[in-house]
């Protein structure tokens, strides 16, 4: 009764197995792309089609030349899958020739022994030892495809690692266990036709998922965290073999059977969960902090971080800073906000798997000191003075300090990692020194914008004086008419020569200011204003020009401020005009005072500005969006508050409107008559 049921489950097994891999070839052939790659997948999943089929009428690979040709088919056509890979990547035809060579010996040898073994009644040991260096050849070559590709680029391949290798690693008891016994165990046969069809949906999924098989690979190994991983997978496999034993008790028939069959989708749940981002993360955490002195290796740690900041690509410089700090906390998103070295408030500058941001933080504020002078690293669940932008980031964690030569140059916000985890001075530690290192490459990259900024005012000055020389021509034909005047007054053809050369200048004049078009010039600073007299004044003059209403509020409240009126209204009607060009409905000023300082707000409810633009272009030079427009503007407007001891600030959402906020600092809460400068 027991043989009768193992020998139908032994031809099911089998039978299904070769089923299987008859459909997955079907529609490999059906599919489009992939060239060598899906014909070499065909030849594995025919290969194993056959050699599950001829398996059916014996436990182990048939006797002889054919039962070894069959055997040597299926493993040397995933070993061909494997090794075609890893050329692709590798790019070293030496290397590849060579384990294309190893295999093509060992297949030579089997296929020698059976020959010579054919007519003995039992497998040689020989003959077994070939079989057993062809199985750990296929998971050598398995776990090279695997450890050596990147931790981001592991998800293409982690299924068909799980798959296949899981076939060759099944293959070593089998073989180990028929050369102790000089025998092929029925049960453990049983296993081989499992493995094979747990393995073809991962084969099915690696080819949806990879239609280029577009791989980069390079070799990168941690001894440490894998020894882990296999002793925890033991764990776990002989846990499923306790429950297999209880089958075994229970049904005997059955019993081993089902021992197999839980021992092999355990093992495949095993490959599948440490391929995930969030179980390897996991599992890193617990070898550290239980098997390590030191929870990093801060040679690894900083080179990486080196590589990482100074390395180019299409991420961008403040993805790069977010990137490097992120590796140290394992986190899987990040924010950047940075000051300019004479601005007073904290922007957005970069996102990574994070929206961009709006707003300013003050860098006075409660939440910059709570960076205690750029020294401490801030848990944001303990954090009771949280900024507005940091409820709009879900699951926001720590906010690692930019300190550059004792100074907040700026901060990054960090998401929560995959698996929780707990951070100790140690890591602190490391934040911090990384912290240092891209605020230092932070600052360059500002001190290189400067730079940049200064050599494009050269160039305008130089136009400026380019243009002074054309005025000068101008002056100087103006002059001879005035000269000539006395002489030819009653001359016609005089008259038609002075309407010709005005005529000219006037296009010469026209044409210079057109090129130049400078922004309102500054005046002497320095004199205490009462500003919301003059920003009233200011309002009322643009809204009479423009012929609009501009919708004035203010808190009552009086203080002087150190800046000179015809300063502030210049500053004021240019702000205004730009609102009143981008406004839908209407436009309005707020004027507040605040911990010691004035705060105007010009807002308009047009179509607002994406962060990226506010960041990059608002306030560089030479980047107007408008076509009569020199782009200095708003550069000159900041420039002029900033050169008073204030800033000019920029809040803005793409739909929603714009709001151009001027910080002036106040000096005084009330001004003596005596000191007040002329409005």
């Amino acid at each position: 009764m027991l043989t009768t049921v193992a020998s139908t489950a032994h031809g099911l097994l089998y039978g299904l197995a070769a089923g299987v891999y008859v459909f997955l070839c079907l529609m490999l052939l059906r599919s489009k792309g992939g060239g060598v790659t899906r014909m070499l997948l065909c030849v594995g999943c025919g290969a194993t089609a056959l050699w599950a089929a001829a398996a059916i009428a014996g436990p182990g690979p048939g006797s002889g030349p054919a039962g070894a040709a069959l055997e040597l088919a299926r493993s040397a056509a995933w070993c061909a899958v494997m090794i075609h890979l890893l050329q692709r990547q590798f790019g070293g035809r030496r290397r590849m020739a060579g384990l294309a060579g190893c295999l093509a010996a060992i297949a030579s040898f089997v296929m020698m022994i059976a020959v010579h073994d054919q007519r003995l009644p039992s497998p040689s040991a020989e003959l077994l030892l070939g079989y057993l260096a062809l199985a750990v050849f296929g998971a050598f070559l398995a776990d090279n495809l695997y450890r050596g590709t990147p931790t981001d680029r592991r998800w293409h391949i982690s299924l068909l690692f799980v798959g296949i290798g899981g076939m060759f690693v099944y293959d070593l008891p089998f073989y180990a266990d028929a050369a102790l016994f000089r025998q092929f165990s029925p049960l453990l046969a049983d296993g081989r036709p499992i493995a094979a069809i747990l393995a073809a949906p991962l084969v099915a999924v690696t080819a949806a998922r990879n239609r280029d098989w577009v791989i980069d690979i390079h070799v990168s190994r941690d001894v440490v965290f894998h020894t882990g991983s296999l002793i925890l997978s033991g764990i776990f496999l002989l846990a499923l073999a306790t429950v297999g034993e209880a089958f075994r008790v229970i049904g005997p028939g059955w019993g081993g059977l089902a021992e197999v069959a839980l021992l092999l989708a355990g093992a495949t749940a095993i490959g599948v969960s440490l391929t995930s981002g969030s179980a390897r993360s996991r599992l890193r955490h617990l070898v550290v902090d239980n098997f390590f002195t030191h929870r990093y290796d801060y040679r690894k740690e900083w080179l990486r971080c080196i590589a990482t900041l100074s390395q180019p690509d299409q991420s961008g410089p403040a993805t790069r800073i977010i990137k490097a700090l992120a590796a140290i906390a394992d986190s899987p998103a990040g924010q950047l906000w940075m000051r300019d070295p004479e601005g007073t408030a904290f922007h957005w500058n970069g996102s990574w798997n994070l929206q961009p941001a709006s707003g300013a933080e003050p860098a006075d504020g409660p939440f910059a000191a709570a960076f205690r002078d750029g020294n401490w690293v801030i848990e944001l669940e303990r954090e009771p003075r949280q900024p507005e932008f940091v409820a709009e980031i879900g699951g926001a964690w720590l906010a690692v300090p930019l300190n550059h030569l004792g100074t907040l140059l700026g901060f990054v916000v960090l998401v929560a990692p995959r698996a929780p985890q707990r951070l100790d001075r140690e890591a602190f530690d490391l934040l911090r020194i990384v912290g240092r290192q891209a605020a230092s490459h932070a600052a360059e990259r500002q001190q290189a914008q400067a730079m940049l900024e200064t050599r494009r005012l050269r160039d305008f000055g130089n136009r400026f004086a380019f243009a002074v020389h054309d005025m000068k021509n101008v002056a100087s034909q103006l002059s001879m008419i005035v000269q000539n005047a006395a002489r030819f007054r009653s001359d016609p053809e005089f008259h038609d020569d002075v309407f010709l050369t005005v005529e000219a200048a006037l296009g010469a004049l026209n044409t210079l200011i057109a090129r130049l078009r400078p922004a309102p010039s500054a005046v002497a600073l320095g004199a205490l204003s009462d500003p919301v007299d003059l920003i009233a004044e200011a309002i009322a003059a643009v809204g009479r020009t423009r012929g609009v209403t501009i919708n004035l509020r203010h808190d009552g409240g009086r203080g002087a401020v150190a800046v000179d009126g015809e300063l502030l209204r210049n500053v004021v009607s240019h702000l205004c005009d730009n609102a009143i060009d981008a406004a839908v409905r209407e436009v309005s000023v707020n004027v507040r005072h605040e911990r010691s300082r004035l705060v105007v707000d010009i807002a308009d409810d047009g179509a607002g500005m994406p962060a990226e633009f506010v960041r990059d272009q608002l306030f560089a030079p030479f980047g107007s969006t408008k076509d009569d427009g020199l782009g200095i503007g708003a550069y000159q407007a900041r420039e002029l508050i900033r050169s008073v001891g204030g800033d000019l600030l920029a809040q803005s959402r793409p739909g929603v409107g714009t709001t151009m906020r001027i910080v002036l600092p106040c000096v005084a809460e009330t001004i003596p008559a005596a000191m007040l400068s002329p409005a």
